[in-house]
């Protein structure tokens, strides 16, 4: 196994940039937390998780994608099933916690109508072989590169809507492919642990950011120890093959607020770890963040 803290953070910054170009709300609500007092620099922001969306097809999908954070010491917890959206997920602890969980989804292809599942087999039937196999797991350099690289051609703009009405993910992957999904900011971990998920969404809407409203614009495990929210997903022009072009969802920031075990809920914050925190994730929690790509979420920027 391959653990070089230079090699993942290499491929870590390779997946974060070409994000950041994209989602110009990272900068945005990062710049406007430093000149609140909430950091002082980009530096000090903990990322609580990434996530990736993939196809469940053969050679594609979570056996295939997690090989590579698997080699860099990652290692595989919790499954979810998320029976309406079709999806089956797994997170991932890191081998430091300095590094991010990993949340890792795949569509259940299968599970589609058969209308669905002829449109993502014409874009997918040329992969005969894991595309992670061939690439060389300690090149971090290769491995960056790969999660930007296409490994089925643009789809048409006629089969990106026709997936659109069945399933918003399979549209989303089927454009946007291995693109970091969202990378998540831990509240707790703001201002010297003084801020809360509701008091830090007050400051996101001041700022007129658009939060996802699916399940509640906060989303609490039933422990009551985890809380999530997100913004709606940045709109970017899509070009599909043929040269058609529309605005569609990309990627989104998402926030964290991790609380105590109830052991050490008697500590200040400021003396709590990582490891005295509520640890994995929350089905009911991730199944309405997902929908901060989907239009009913989308449409909230054009009010």
């Amino acid at each position: 196994m391959h653990t070089s803290k230079t090699s993942l953070d290499i491929i870590l910054n390779a997946l974060f940039e070409p994000y950041r170009a994209r989602v110009p709300m990272v900068s945005y609500i990062n710049e406007a937390m430093i000149k609140e007092g909430l950091i002082s620099e980009e530096s000090e922001i903990i990322n609580d998780h990434i996530a990736f969306r993939t196809l469940g097809v053969s050679n594609l999908g979570i056996a295939s994608f997690e090989k590579i954070f698997l080699h860099y010491g990652y290692e595989k917890r919790d499954a979810y099933v998320f029976e309406g959206k079709k999806l089956n997920a797994y997170w991932y602890a890191p081998p430091n916690i300095k590094y991010p969980r990993i949340f890792l989804s795949e569509l259940r292809v299968k599970d589609l109508s058969l209308k669905c599942q002829e449109i993502i087999h014409k874009y997918t039937e040329n992969i005969t072989s894991d595309p992670v196999d061939s690439l060389d797991l300690d090149n971090s350099a290769e491995i960056g590169e790969f999660f930007h690289k296409p490994l089925w051609h643009l789809p048409t703009k006629e089969d990106y809507l026709n997936l659109l009405k069945e399933s918003e993910y399979a549209a989303w992957v089927i454009y946007n492919r291995y693109y970091l999904n969202h990378y998540t900011i831990s509240i707790h971990n703001l201002a010297q642990g003084s801020y809360n998920l509701e008091k830090f969404n007050s400051f996101l809407e001041h700022l007129g950011v658009t939060l996802n409203s699916a399940g509640g614009k906060i989303k609490t495990s039933k422990d009551g120890l985890l809380k999530q929210s997100s913004t709606v997903a940045e709109m970017i022009k899509a070009v599909f093959a043929g040269g058609e072009a529309l605005e569609i969802a990309g990627s989104y920031v998402e926030f964290a607020e991790r609380l105590p075990l109830p052991e050490f809920q008697h500590l200040q914050s400021k003396d709590i770890n990582r490891t005295q925190r509520r640890e994995g994730f929350e089905s009911a929690n991730a199944d309405k963040i997902f929908e901060s790509t989907f239009t009913s979420q989308t449409k909230q920027r054009l009010k």
